[in-house]
This record gives structure tokens, sequence and C-alpha cells, in this order.
């Protein structure tokens, strides 16, 4: 196999859900030897349904193929010792305890970075290290209300809308952890110093705002729902609702797309020109959106430049032509006696690893399986993922 930009880099995983395990099965894909650690019997993740058998979860299996695990109990002594002993030879940590758990079990960035000065060590947490709010437990919901985000998800008329997409846990917490992880271990190869990278979820989802911050830096104020531009206000960049009850996704923003839209849709030239009466050219495109079914609107704007698409449903989605014949979701992973699709990673597919069919997640293994020798032993460029 051709060598992998991760390949020889160790990763230890004490991150459990979602942000931090996607952050290190991206890291696994290319190249990264991932060793999962939890706690005896396993992270509740692994029990979290829906269950492909009586004790594999799907959503576990996806978020952590591919990886090495195994159980410690990290208030015992001889289990932390291990740990350390492990911390030693791995290049990066990646943790998503509350702030100052890992410090007290005596597996800080202080405590390791004496052992190890290369070390990587990636802390995720809600809402930061340190500051007001650092202990005080959230989710992904929580973080985009407190960030502004969740206020803009509804009409000028209507409650904010519960998001179905955890924004702040990848978009704050999975890629931000990437990003820095990357650029720490850039640097550590350059200066042979790691970095304690504190990766806060909810202050990161500001960075998929910036035309809120720009509409406010620019004198004109905050957006708020139903009336900016990508909040509800303009009719180019709105839902409509079909004659059969299905959805069209219009975003013909610029001014040749939005002709070309008009023409489509047969809109009134007296309502064309938005800036007039956004209300009043919302209420016309809806209109004419709503005398005809989705297939019909599908097949007219088939070859047209107008940024509109059917609001499709997850098993459309899935079985959509072209993510087929772009191998989307040709990938499996073995889990037991069974084989699911494996989640599509956002890498390049020169970049990751090849095979069809990939490794599922195994049952943790006592850590005092883990023999130094084997964990010391560096990966030669091009081995092949390794598994128990």
């Amino acid at each position: 196999m051709a060598r992998l930009p991760l390949d020889g880099v160790r990763v230890l995983d004490f991150s459990t859900l979602l942000p931090g395990p996607l952050a290190t099965l991206i890291l696994a894909e290319a190249g990264a030897d991932v060793i999962k650690i939890e706690r005896p019997g396993g992270e509740d993740l692994r029990r979290y349904p829906p269950m492909i058998d009586e004790d594999e979860s799907a959503y576990f299996v996806m978020l952590n193929r591919g990886k090495r695990a195994y159980s410690a109990n990290l208030k015992d002594a001889g289990d932390r010792d291990r740990i350390v002993e492990m911390a030693a030879g791995c290049d990066v940590l990646v943790e998503q305890f509350r702030p100052g758990v890992m410090a007290r079990l005596g597996l800080g960035y202080e405590d390791l970075r004496k052992i190890n000065p290369r070390l990587v060590y990636c802390s995720i947490s809600g809402f930061g290290q340190a500051g007001a709010r650092s202990l005080e437990p959230a989710h992904d919901l929580n973080y985009l209300a407190l960030g502004g985000m969740l206020s803009l998800t509804g009409d000028h008329d209507g409650a904010p809308v519960l998001p179905h997409v955890p924004v702040a846990d990848i978009g704050g917490g999975t890629f931000p952890a990437l990003v820095n992880i990357l650029l720490a271990l850039r640097l550590a190869e350059a200066t042979g110093r790691g970095e304690w990278l504190d990766i806060a979820m909810a202050e990161n989802a500001f960075c998929w705002q910036p035309w809120v911050m720009a509409q406010q830096e620019a004198g004109q104020g905050w957006p708020e729902a139903g009336r900016g531009l990508m909040s509800g206000g303009s009719p180019r960049y709105m839902l409509y609702r079909t004659a059969d009850d299905r959805y069209l996704a219009a975003a013909p923003l610029e001014e040749h797309f939005w002709r070309s839209f008009c023409d489509a849709i047969d809109l009134p030239l007296a309502l064309r020109d938005d800036s007039v009466d956004p209300g009043a050219t919302i209420a016309g495109v809806a209109a004419q959106i709503a005398r005809r079914p989705a297939a019909d609107w599908v097949a007219l704007f088939s070859g047209r430049d107008v940024c509109c698409t059917l609001v499709a449903t997850p098993d459309e989605a899935r079985r959509d032509p072209d993510f087929a014949a772009r191998g989307v979701f040709a990938r499996r992973v073995r889990a037991g006696e069974h084989t699911l699709a494996a989640l599509p990673m956002p890498l390049a597919r020169s970049l990751r690893r090849p095979e069809a069919v990939v490794p599922g997640a195994p049952p943790p293994r006592p850590i005092d399986e883990l023999t130094a020798p084997l964990w010391r032993q560096r990966k030669p460029a091009g081995s092949a993922m390794p598994h128990d």
C-alpha cells in the first residue's frame, strides 16, 4: 500500500461520543495508529442505538472503525502508570473530559510533557479550559443557542428550528481539533516542541457565521430570523413548497442565476426586482412553485443554471446516482458478522486508506495486554492498518 500522510503517527484517544472520535477516525483514515482508551466495560456509545446486534452499536462502529481499543481504570495506579508509559511513545493525545479531570488523574499536559516534550495534547470541551462556563455541562444545541446561531433558524413569526445536524460538535469540535493537531504536528517536527490545544466548541461555532458578523461590522445591524439575506428575508435564499407538499431549496443569489430562475418559473416581471418589496417577491415565487409538483420542477430545472434543488429525504440522498457514481457510500465497514456502509470521509482518496472493506471497532482489551515493545515499535511506511 502506498505511503499515507500520517503513517508512523501514534494517537492516544480518550474521547467519547462524537467530536473527538470523528477527529481521530479521520486521523486513522490518513494513516495514524489510533489507540482508543475506554473505561472498563467499554464506553457508553458502544451500547447506543441503533444496534446491529445485541452488543454492537452501528453509531459506535461508524465512528471508531480501524482503531485499536483498550480498557483502563484511570483511577487505578497500575493502569494509570501504563497510560503514562504509552504517552511517552505517542505523538498525539486527544481527550474530551471536563477541564481539570486529566490533570487530577496525573495525565494532564504538564504531567506528560515532562516525559514527552513533542506531545501534541488536544483537549476538546464545550467552553474551553478556563472561564466562567468551563465546567458547565452542555451539548451541541446549547452551544448553538449561546452563539446566536440558533436564533436565525426560524422564520420571522416562529420559534427557532431544532437542527438535526450537530454543527457545533463537528464544525466547532471535530474540524478545529483536526486542523490544530495537524498544524501542531508540523511545528513539532520543526521545533521538537509539542502544544496544548484548547478546542472550545461554543466559540468555534462563530467561524461558521461570517455573513452574520459582516452585516453587523458593515453597520447594517445584526440579522434576524426571517429578515436577513440567508435567514429568510430574501426570495433568493428560501425554501418553497410544491403542489405535492415537497420542498425546493432555491439559492439563486447571483443576478444571472436569479434571472434564469425567474424565467424558469415564469415569475411576473413586476416582482423580479426583489429590492423593491422582498416580501411580495417571496409570496410571488411561492405561488408559482405551489402550482406544480416537485417532479415537474426537477425536470424543468434540469440543465438550467438556477441553483434550485429538491429537498431530498435521507433515503433519496443515499440513492442519488451522482453520489453513487463518485463512490461516496461504496466503502463498507466490518462489524462482527455484518458489514455496513462506512461513514464517508472528507479526505481526498489519495490521502486515505484504500480498502473497500475496513475493519470495525474491536471490543476493548485490558490495557496490560498492550506490551511496551508493541507500543514503541514504529510502523514502516505503507504498512497495513493495525487491528486486533
